[in-house]
């Protein structure tokens, strides 16, 4: 709740550097990025959706422990192909199995976006991209895992780098496969009286 007309801090609770440069596409500055480092191993049976969403929700938990009176954006983005999750690959053989795993077929990519007011009430938003890519040769996994590309992100690929060129059917979120799906989080911050109508 804003006082006397005065809007709360927003704070970004994710270390990623694609969440800060998809929020200024849409003129949102956070006053404030708050990483927070959290087991991301999926439970027992828990499908990738749900991953998503609870993962999205304890980030978002934890920055509003450190900062209470601030709105609090946090989002979490896994890639699932059939019921299994492909989180960060560990290493190059990891992320070559995620590409081999992906060539030819189509994977889902899911956000869950969660934003925590001052008072604690909570809304949230789970985005689903549906995505296939043609099937990758050997030439072009091995020039991937070259480049360094797969770091870091879900399922060991950036939609807006080199992997953009595989990719022969969309639907849904572009911005969600880059890591935050814009339109629903324009939705949630207008919600909450941050982002103008």
């Amino acid at each position: 709740m804003s006082i006397a007309g005065v809007r709360p801090p927003l704070v970004l609770a994710s270390a990623s550097p694609r969440r800060l440069e998809l929020l200024a596409r849409i003129g949102v500055v956070p006053d404030r990025v708050l990483p927070v480092d959290l087991d991301e191993n999926p439970l027992k049976a828990e499908q990738p959706r749900a991953l998503a969403q609870r993962l999205a929700r304890a980030k978002a938990e934890a920055a509003h422990a450190e900062a209470p009176d601030a709105i609090v954006l946090a989002a979490d983005t896994v890639v699932g192909v059939g019921r299994r999750q492909l989180g960060k690959p560990a290493d190059e053989a990891e992320a070559r199995r995620f590409l081999d795993l992906m060539s030819g077929r189509r994977h889902r990519v899911m956000t869950g976006v969660c934003l925590l007011r001052p008072d604690g009430s909570c809304s949230e938003r789970l985005v689903t991209t549906i995505l296939a890519f043609q099937r990758l040769t050997p030439q072009q996994m091995d020039q991937h895992i070259e480049s360094g590309e797969w770091r870091g992100v879900a399922g060991g690929y950036q939609i807006q780098k080199r992997a953009e060129a595989w990719v022969r059917f969309l639907s849904g979120s572009h911005s969600n496969v880059v890591g935050l799906p814009l339109f629903e989080t324009a939705q949630l911050l207008r919600g909450a009286g941050w982002l103008k109508p």
